[in-house]
């Protein structure tokens, strides 16, 4: 592998090419058959898997020695996960995050890149084709907007006061769903927007203060973490522990402001009534 450093300017313009050649031009003029369902509730389009087409050579080429690990071809090949336990970068990424609201018609998604080194993520990028906006990090020169260097919410002292998004559904255990839904007034819970890149956007801009996750495939989570993290977040998983792509089976990862916050947000949600 060369050693010739990134750029990572090169890749938001990959990422923002792509989303103009491959996304935008089929927003809103998808087909019927254009749509299918993976699973059930889990949708990919042919701008999921253009998007991806384009973009995964190209990344490759970037950076000689390098692999991909697509939603798509990893939803084709679940094996492809292996790729984050060997020695070479992987570039993991999600053509089209919020697949939902990209089928059917509606704002509210977003191409999401991370570059991973020896299962740590090193660099991250979110692309907001519809806002025009891209979030780019790498580890130690903080989140940035083009000339904006993103900062999170001031966090308030008590967990009521702060404002945030939770994302239960089918995908976490029964017992955290239970326990977060029966304790979701102890904070100021508001609407999800269906596209995590979305939500990593509006935690590392400041405009709310937590989320929570429990669905943890890398490519939904290693851009927005470090993202987050560079913009002075703090995130664990609520059994604790620092985020790990590799670790796709814990019951949730918390996203708030700082350790004293995610505490408070933890005893929150978690604790009994």
């Amino acid at each position: 592998m060369t050693g010739r450093p990134l750029d990572p300017a090169r890749v938001t313009a990959l990422i923002e090419e792509t989303a103009a050649l491959e996304i935008l031009p089929r927003f809103q003029k998808l087909a019927a058959g254009e749509i299918r369902e993976k699973s059930p509730g889990d949708y990919v389009t042919v701008a999921d898997e253009a998007a991806e087409a384009h973009l995964s050579p190209r990344l490759t080429a970037l950076l000689p020695g390098s692999l991909v690990l697509g939603e798509e071809a990893a939803a084709a090949d679940p094996q492809l996960l292996d790729r984050l336990f060997g020695e070479q970068p992987v570039w993991v990424v999600d053509p089209i995050d919020g697949t939902g609201n990209f089928a059917a018609g509606r704002p509210g998604f977003a191409v999401m890149v991370a570059l991973i080194r020896s299962d740590a993520v090193v660099a991250g990028w979110i692309h907001d084709p519809i806002g025009g906006r891209t979030a780019v990090a790498a580890a130690g020169e903080g989140a940035w907007i083009g000339e904006r260097r993103l900062k999170v919410a001031s966090a308030p002292r008590a967990a009521r006061e702060m404002m945030g998004s939770l994302h239960g559904g089918t995908f976490g255990s029964r017992e955290v769903v239970r326990r977060v839904d029966a304790n979701r007034g102890r904070v100021q819970a508001v609407r999800s927007l269906r596209c995590a890149g979305l939500e990593y956007l509006r935690l590392a801009s400041g405009e709310i203060h937590f989320s929570l996750f429990t669905k943890l495939m890398p490519w939904d989570h290693a851009p927005g973490v470090i993202i987050h993290r560079e913009a002075g977040g703090h995130g664990r998983y609520l059994e604790g522990g620092a985020y790990e792509p590799t670790a796709i089976k814990r019951s949730g990862l918390l996203l708030a402001p700082g350790a004293g916050s995610w505490k408070a947000l933890h005893e929150a949600l978690l604790g009994e009534a």
